[in-house]
């Protein structure tokens, strides 16, 4: 069973195996308390977590890392990972969230793609684990064998066409070729595959937008939605603050999350080409 933690502003997934259950990403440091509480109103145990998987180290997606060792739970560091165990540390350190534990790398279990087949059967589940760059160098993706990919925070594929880079493409190219049925993102709501994915990954053309006028209100609206954004509040009490549509809410908050140095405008192009 896949359980979704909407602690903090990055997505947390509780996933339960044969054996023990798996913990795929965190949110920053400083909000071990509020997963205890969503773990605990949800009816599931820290305890039951042996695994830590990052899909990045961003310390959105990591921040919790070190802190989760020390009860037990192992990080799971892929082999193109290891030099970016501590890439956030200095950004992690100055946050003012506070409670920022470093890994160290004696808890740690250094892990190839090779073995992941072999590791995730040994948990009681079938699938492996692959590099997906394309947001960031270090970035992997779990795909079990029933359906589901966790995918960080590797731009949705309903958003290749503001995107050139090949790295994107061939990510989610490989993604497409384990015909998958359920998409788990970082930032955003779950997406439920409906068989037209791989024909959109293969073929696309580049569309062009309109810049939205700097004066207008949607754009005064993302502007406001980034501040809170920055200073750590939750998609829910944002939305509530503006009177705003949480989903459109959401929409700028992974956009801006997982796009490096996205602009206003850049986030309303790619709300545009989403269609919403």
């Amino acid at each position: 069973m896949i359980h979704e933690l909407h602690y903090d502003n990055t997505n947390t997934y509780f996933i339960e195996t044969d054996n023990r259950a798996i913990l795929f990403d965190t949110g920053w440091a400083g909000s071990f308390p509020r997963l205890c509480r969503e773990l605990g109103e949800k009816g599931l145990k820290l305890q039951s977590v042996q695994y830590l998987m990052i899909s990045h180290f961003h310390p959105d997606h990591m921040g919790l890392a070190g802190e989760l060792t020390q009860h037990e739970i192992v990080p799971v560091v892929m082999e193109n990972q290891v030099s970016y165990i501590h890439a956030a540390d200095e950004i992690l350190k100055k946050d003012k969230r506070g409670g920022f534990v470093p890994i160290e790398n004696a808890n740690v279990k250094v892990l190839s793609f090779a073995e992941s087949r072999a590791f995730l059967k040994s948990l009681g589940t079938e699938g492996e684990i692959i590099p997906t760059p394309g947001h960031s160098d270090d970035s992997i993706s779990l795909c079990l064998d029933s359906g589901e990919v966790f995918v960080g925070d590797l731009y949705p594929f309903y958003e290749l066409k503001s995107h050139e880079e090949e790295t994107v493409w061939e990510s989610w190219r490989a993604i497409m070729k384990r015909s998958p049925k359920k998409i788990y993102y970082g930032h955003a709501r779950s997406y439920v595959c409906n068989g037209t994915e791989a024909e959109h990954v293969l073929q696309y053309k580049k569309t062009t937008v309109c810049p939205t006028q700097k004066n207008s209100r949607i754009y005064k609206d993302v502007e406001k939605i980034i501040k809170y954004i920055d200073k750590g509040v939750s998609i829910d009490v944002i939305a509530l603050k503006l009177k705003k549509d949480p989903q459109f809410v959401q929409d700028v908050c992974r956009m801006y999350l997982t796009h490096q140095n996205v602009g206003v405008q850049g986030i309303l192009d790619r709300i545009e080409i989403k269609g919403r």
